[in-house]
Parts: structure tokens; sequence; C-alpha cells
């Protein structure tokens, strides 16, 4: 909706958990792109219900799939945060409140000159919601991420890069160009299921206290992918100086060992 600065409502969040299942589920497409149509990324929550947007008790949303006693932001933060594809944020404009957060979860954002960031959640009488109280001071650290959702300020382009919020500052008309990059880098020449298996495997054991859980899941996980076509071909494309083309599937080959297995499928239902 770029007539509405494509403000979050309950429809947008249904149709972004169908388009993510859709992707999940095609072996065809490697990676998902989170971009805004129009001049804006997404300008928060839709304010349209006025004194009643935030209140649980005023219910608008029995007609919509989603489990809606938890936080909506939130609902769509885990469902990127589960994807078994890379996931890369390309923000157009303003992306501010569940607009930024739910760029968190994602593997790589992007920004242009025309972006700008806030997590308005206190000026608005909330807290912060779309899991950002786990995810952004894993990006940027405690006492800024304190410090933008206290403020509520609007940071630029310039100051997110700076403060690791995003990863890449691009020319406007080089944004999806650059995501496409990025995107044909991760797995023109890797094997889907190994950088599905990294993607989980880097974001839940980087929060463990001790490297050891991470060595026992890595031994386990690498014993059990070194079995497999996807290994024999990596090591002989290698050998005999080729482009690999690795034939295992995300949908049909993905470890039954693997320790999120049933959490990251159930998410893709």
């Amino acid at each position: 909706r770029p007539e509405k600065l494509n403000a979050f409502n309950m429809q947008m969040l249904d149709d972004m958990l169908d388009a993510i299942d859709l992707v999940n589920k095609n072996d065809n497409l490697k990676t998902l792109i989170i971009t805004g149509n129009g001049k804006a990324f997404c300008a928060g929550a839709d304010l349209s219900s006025g004194e009643k947007t935030f209140d649980k008790g005023f219910d608008t949303k029995s007609s919509f799939k989603a489990d809606y006693r938890r936080d909506a932001g939130g609902i769509l933060a885990l469902k990127i945060y589960n994807s078994l594809k890379p996931v890369i944020a390309a923000s157009n404009g303003a992306a501010v409140g569940v607009g930024a957060t739910m760029q968190l979860p994602a593997d790589i954002r992007i920004g242009t000159s025309h972006s700008r960031y806030g997590f308005v959640f206190a000026k608005r009488g909330i807290v912060p919601d779309g899991c950002a109280s786990w995810f952004l001071p894993k990006i940027i650290g405690i006492p800024k991420a304190l410090e933008l959702c206290y403020s509520g300020r609007i940071i630029n382009s310039d100051e997110a890069l700076k403060l690791g919020l995003i990863d890449y500052l691009v020319e406007e008309d080089k944004l999806l160009d650059k995501a496409f990059e990025l995107s044909d880098l991760y797995l023109n020449h890797s094997s889907p299921v190994s950088v599905a298996m990294t993607r989980h495997m880097i974001w839940s054991l980087s929060a463990e206290d001790s490297p050891e859980n991470a060595h026992i899941i890595e031994s386990k996980l690498i014993n059990s992918r070194g079995a497999s076509e996807d290994a024999k071909e990596g090591v002989m494309s290698f050998l005999e100086k080729r482009d690999a083309k690795f034939s295992n599937k995300v949908s049909t080959d993905f470890p039954d060992d693997f320790p999120w297995r049933e959490s990251i499928f159930k998410a893709d239902k």
C-alpha cells in the first residue's frame, strides 16, 4: 500500500507469512528479499484505529489467520528468523516501528540515502515489538539499542551504517541490484541445504554462553553432511576444477538430526 507508506496491518502480515511459506517450500527460489513499494519501506503500524490501535481488547482481527494473542510484529519476525532461505532486507525509504524491527532478523540489511530508521515505540506509549529486545542488542549493542528505543529518534542511513544496523549503503537505483548480487553470491556456488543449516547454526549458537555446544552440534552435523551427495559433489568439483552441481534439496534432504528442525519446519506451515 504505497499510498499509505506501506503501513503495517493484519492483511499485510497474513500476506507476508504466505509469501515466506511460498519461498521456503519452493526449491527453485533461493533467497527471500523484502523491500517496499513506493517511497517508504514501511511507516510502522497502521494507526487508523486511533486510540484503539494497540488495544488487544479492541478486536478487529478475527478474520485473519495468525495467533493474535501474541504481538503481530513478533509473529512476522519469528517467521523470518525461521526462514530456510537467506533473507535480505532492502530498505528503500522510511522504516519506522515494525518497519524497522521486521528487518532485524534478516541476514543482510541494505539501505539507500532515502532510508530512515526509527524505534519509536516509547513515543507511542508502548514497548518494542518484533522480538527487537532480542535482535537489536545483538546487532548494535545494548547501549545503542537503549538509546534508540528510549529516544525514538529517527536516524538516517549514514548513522545506521555506522551503528551496524545496515550492512550496505547504495544508490537508490542500485538497491535491488545489490540484493540480487548478494543472493547470487550466497547460493550460486554453495549447497542450499548447507546454507540453510548454517543460517540457523550461526543465529542460534552465537547466543550460547560458550563454544562448547557449538562444537558438539557442528561435530554431529559435519558427520551427517559428510555422507551426503552434496559433500561428495563439493569435494569432486574442487578436485576436477569445475562448478559444483548440488543435488540435495532443502524440502527433502534436510537432516533429521538437525537440532532446530522441528521448530523451523513447524514455522513453515
